[in-house]
């Protein structure tokens, strides 16, 4: 069984470093035998310079304040391998729940890290009082469905033909946890 790399809270001044994890990351987006895991063309798969300065600023609001966010990253041997966030739904009204995100590197997908990580992020939410947390995934990323329904998350609708992309309409599951 593969060593599980070790998973801390992403400190803020290893952004710059984060967003190079994560752009490579994402030159995996339906690229070969690898599911579209973002709502992006394949060809232009980078984190938007807008949404990576409102990540960052989200990990300095508190939990509980629109905006907030926090992140973990799996780091090990090659670097960073995995990461989960959490951040506040857009809605006041909804401050007992979260939004999740995450993604496992090339290297370290297949080996159980991803549980590890959303495991990690329900722990953390747990002990914030939050009540549930939602994700927003592709339908067509069945790898990824399935990891969720593994751990808990309960299909509470879908969105048909909600992106299309390279040619393709694509329909995006939402899912739940109540913690």
């Amino acid at each position: 069984m593969p060593v599980v790399p070790a998973i801390r809270a992403l400190d803020p001044r290893e952004t710059d470093q984060f967003f190079v994890y994560l752009n490579d990351h994402l030159q995996d987006n339906g690229a070969g035998s690898n599911p579209l895991f973002q709502p992006m063309p394949r060809s232009r798969s980078v984190f938007p310079e807008e949404k990576a300065a409102a990540f960052v600023k989200g990990m300095g609001i508190a939990v509980g304040q629109a905006g907030w966010r926090r992140a973990w990253v799996a780091t090990g041997q090659d670097g960073i391998l995995g990461h989960v966030d959490l951040r506040s739904r857009p809605e006041q009204a909804s401050s007992h729940r979260a939004l999740l995100g995450m993604g496992v590197h090339r290297l370290a997908r297949r080996q159980g890290l991803g549980r590890v990580l959303v495991a990690s992020a329900m722990d953390w939410a747990r002990r914030q009082g939050l009540a549930w947390v939602d994700l927003e995934v592709l339908s067509s990323n069945q790898p990824a469905c399935a990891l969720y329904r593994a751990c808990g998350f309960r299909q509470t609708g879908e969105i048909a033909d909600m992106f299309r992309i390279d040619g393709e309409q694509l329909a995006y599951t939402l899912m739940s946890l109540k913690l």
